[in-house]
């Protein structure tokens, strides 16, 4: 590490015997002192964005910067990696940039502060939290901007900054960094939210040390990581095999009319030690689709995703991280060299839990093979100038289908990150120019399977002054994949509607776009992938979802039901099962809904809009 701790109390923390009361007691402590971060964050944060829809991540670190408790790790190596600096008792350093701290975050919208826990002048711990701020300056209103081609582009790069020095706060760098983003006040809110959070979990810290000690304390931390090496030890070795697995997923385009963009994935295991090899991936986008990924950063993905899968009930930290070997190719999509734009960074981010849950789950497919749905995480922008000629800005993430698994259906309209929750459309029509007219599920989007795929969410926004809206989005060309014969979910769609009834298909990117009071923009969301044999769910759940507009009586044929007069009809319905088992071939593993060229020919016909072109690699 190249940041350097400045301690006025040099005594060296001892490594000593915790009994298991102890650690338990220890562990839950710090546990709620997470959740407790995210409840001053959202009592005390000012944008929809973060108070209300939550796109923030805690943690606690140990000394070392190895995240104990948390929703997500990888911040504080990398950063410190990065930082050639001294860090003293009372500084909360900020940053936002990814390629001045190792990818620690991976674009500029997210501002994460990070404080060192310091007691009588000893360093004992970490707190840190980033937020996806509503503004971050740049090209367009909320600094997104899809055309960007390098980081510039993208608003005001905050290197690794002592916001606060010693205890005082830089007001004068504040005031410089506000000064270049359109929502200072909710950028300024959410920053003291963000301080709030982390001197919460560092005074935490501090009672703790001084209930138990300081090596307790830090042995307890220790144990914590322990654990969770164990754990994931035992699920690397039972879960992923030593004959390498690979797997190739798109991102349907760039936003400036290229694409698809493969991701690709080769899985082995040597040892006790998982290897994950992104060699083949497509070369950088010349757009802000860009995902610079930190191998720390693909390693939390990996740790959350499978012990949510396998165990949830374990303790995810960063334990596990000497288990995991990754490569990434530089100037490869998922890792761009500077100064690449980065803002779009979504969509690559949510295709790689596509990715790796059909990596982990082709070895027992029955058991842990999830179809695809984690697809992306889509964003609408809505910007101008209101009645009051009060400058407005909307930033809001919606929800798709989540993917069919072999425990059952996958939810409908629901968020990539299961901590979100979505921004009350009252609070929306509240604070802005905007009506919310439809706010549904779209019946027979989640691919038809023995467990359907989650519906993909309709919402339809009335503008109600002129403005400015943006799109991000993808699945659009691409199908989110079915598994083990399962059917692919719907592809995501965006039509806006003028008010003199004429209708405009929109790309899943685009910005820019003009609206007027009176416009009717339909933001529709992808399904999810179905999961098994379709002709094997039970009727009666078919007719249930059928019942709950979930499916339609047209929809329910997939699945070989037939219902009649708002009942199962029996005999046609094994007639029909029986006629389409005959005239399907097989049951893929996978089910892609095609090949990317024939997905690209049938493209217009389906999507109303004109398939990209093959990317060009400089």
């Amino acid at each position: 590490m190249n940041a350097k701790i400045i301690e006025t109390n040099t005594t060296p923390i001892n490594k000593v015997e915790v009994d298991g009361v102890t650690v338990d007691i220890i562990e839950n402590a710090l546990r709620n002192a997470r959740e407790e971060m995210d409840a001053v964050l959202f009592r005390t944060a000012m944008s929809p964005g973060i108070r209300e829809q939550g796109d923030c991540f805690p943690m606690i670190a140990n000394r070392e910067g190895k995240m104990v408790v948390g929703q997500f790790g990888s911040f504080i190596g990398p950063f410190m990696e990065a930082y050639n600096g001294e860090i003293e008792e009372g500084d909360i350093i900020l940053t936002n940039d990814p390629y001045m701290c190792n990818a620690a975050v991976s674009h500029l919208p997210d501002w994460i502060v990070l404080v060192p826990v310091f007691k009588d002048g000893r360093h004992i711990a970490w707190s840190a939290m980033f937020g996806h701020m509503s503004d971050n300056g740049g090209m367009v209103p909320g600094s997104m901007p899809i055309n960007a081609t390098t980081i510039y582009q993208e608003g005001i790069r905050i290197p690794p900054t002592k916001l606060y020095k010693k205890g005082e706060l830089q007001s004068d760098i504040l005031e410089l960094i506000l000064h270049n983003v359109r929502t200072s006040q909710w950028n300024r809110f959410d920053l003291n939210a963000l301080v709030a959070a982390c001197n919460t979990a560092a005074k935490r810290c501090i009672e703790l040390a001084h209930r138990f000690g300081d090596d307790v304390l830090n042995s307890t931390m220790d144990i914590m990581l322990q654990r969770n090496y164990i754990a994931m030890k035992a699920i690397i070795n039972n879960f992923i095999p030593e004959e390498p697995r690979v797997f190739e997923d798109y991102i349907c385009d760039d936003g400036m009319g290229m694409g698809p963009y493969k991701i690709r994935c080769k899985m082995w295991r040597e040892g006790d030690i998982a290897y994950f090899d992104f060699e083949g991936t497509d070369p950088q986008a010349q757009s802000s689709v860009n995902f610079y990924m930190n191998e720390d950063m693909f390693k939390m993905f990996f740790g959350s995703f499978t012990i949510n899968v396998i165990d949830p009930q374990i303790v995810f930290n960063d334990g596990f991280y000497d288990l995991v070997k990754v490569h990434i190719p530089e100037g490869c999509l998922l890792k761009p060299k500077f100064p690449a734009a980065l803002s779009g960074r979504t969509h690559a981010l949510g295709r790689i839990f596509d990715v790796m849950g059909a990596l982990l789950g082709q070895g027992a497919p029955e058991m842990l093979l999830n179809a695809a749905g984690f697809s992306d995480s889509p964003h609408m922008f809505y910007s101008g100038y209101d009645d009051k000629d009060e400058w407005f800005q909307l930033y809001q993430i919606g929800f798709g289908g989540v993917p069919g698994r072999p425990v059952g259906d996958g939810p409908d309209g629901h968020s990539l990150w299961p901590g979100f929750t979505n921004v009350p459309n009252e609070f929306i029509e509240s604070y802005f120019p905007i009506r919310i007219e439809r706010y549904e599920t779209i019946p027979d989007s989640g691919g038809a399977g023995l467990h359907r795929g989650g519906n993909g969410l309709s919402v339809a926004y009335r503008f109600l002054c002129d403005g400015e809206i943006a799109i991000h989005d993808d699945r659009w060309l691409t199908y989110p994949w079915g598994v083990l014969g399962g059917e692919t979910g719907m592809r995501s769609t965006k039509k806006l509607v003028r008010g003199d009834g004429s209708e405009t298909w929109l790309a899943s990117k685009v910005e820019g776009i003009k609206v007027q009071a009176g416009d009717l923009l339909y933001f529709n969301t992808w399904g999810g992938g179905g999961w098994g044999d379709p002709f094997e769910r039970d009727p009666a759940l078919v007719l249930d979802d059928v019942n709950r507009r979930l499916v339609s009586v047209e929809g329910a044929r997939r699945f070989g039901v037939v219902i009649s007069d708002g009942a199962v009809d029996e005999a046609q319905t094994e007639q029909l099962r029986a006629s389409l088992r005959e005239q399907r071939s097989d049951k893929p593993l996978f089910n892609f809904g095609g090949s990317v060229e024939q997905l690209r020919q049938r493209c217009e016909a389906e999507t109303h809009l004109p398939a990209p072109q093959a990317p060009v690699f400089r």
